[in-house]
């Protein structure tokens, strides 16, 4: 008997990629739900119903609702038995490296993003605060590679997932040219490899990305304080 199909809530953002990657890895069945971002799709009752935080991605697994990008990463990684390690010192890396990923490197590339680019570098010392801590990060991560292929150990895991659209779009966003990813030879490297699989290449067109001039329109509407869809 097949399982149920999964409901996938979700725009092209970084945080959204994660799960697009995980379920084209597992092959799991899926009903892709876009949410448009850039016309408020996030504060629709029938999207709230699913995710009270108007945050994407979301999933609705048979009745089963899930909201924050690392909390499905952990949910489907439990009910598939895939990408988060049986043996428990290399399974609590994984899950150490998730956190790290939702604690560190996703809200300050965020804010950066913010500060670089919706609040138009009006405040230089914050937005450069966000950098110098985005290089800093990005220095643990070479460390934590070291001697090793993946975020984990040797083993391809969902913490790669995690991370992976973020240092990402580190490297390709225009507001970010000067990351120092070149000088941390170690995570150049992994960002490579993962990019490599074909799971990934498929994972990160889905959904389709907006086009490149558009790329940020939803990003800078939905900045709080900044952006129109909050304005009362």
């Amino acid at each position: 008997m097949s399982s149920p199909q999964i409901d996938l809530y979700t725009a092209s953002t970084p945080n959204g990629w994660k799960v697009s990657v995980f379920l084209e890895e597992t092959g799991l069945p899926c009903e892709l739900i876009p949410v448009d971002t850039r016309k408020g799709d996030q504060f629709k009752p029938e999207f709230l119903k699913v995710n009270p935080n108007g945050k994407v991605p979301a999933i609705d697994d048979d009745g089963v609702f899930v909201f924050d990008s690392n909390a499905i990463l952990l949910y489907l990684a439990e009910k598939t038995g895939k990408f988060l390690p049986k043996d428990p010192k290399a399974r609590i890396k994984a899950i150490e490296m998730v956190f790290f990923q939702m604690a560190s490197l996703g809200p300050m590339l965020g804010q950066l993003f913010v500060f670089r680019g919706s609040w138009q570098n009006k405040a230089p010392d914050v937005s450069n605060r966000y950098f110098k801590e985005v290089s800093r990060i990005y220095a643990v991560l070479n460390k934590r590679l070291e001697g090793q292929h993946y975020m984990a150990g040797d083993e391809y895991t969902i913490a790669d997932m995690a991370f992976l659209p973020w240092v990402r779009a580190g490297s390709i966003v225009p507001l970010t040219p000067d990351l120092p990813l070149g000088a941390n030879p170690n995570l150049a490297a992994w960002l490579d490899r993962v990019l490599a699989r074909p799971a990934v290449q498929k994972g990160l067109t889905i959904p389709e990305p907006f086009p490149e001039e558009k790329h940020f329109e939803a990003f800078f509407a939905a900045t709080v304080g900044v952006g129109t869809l909050h304005d009362a």
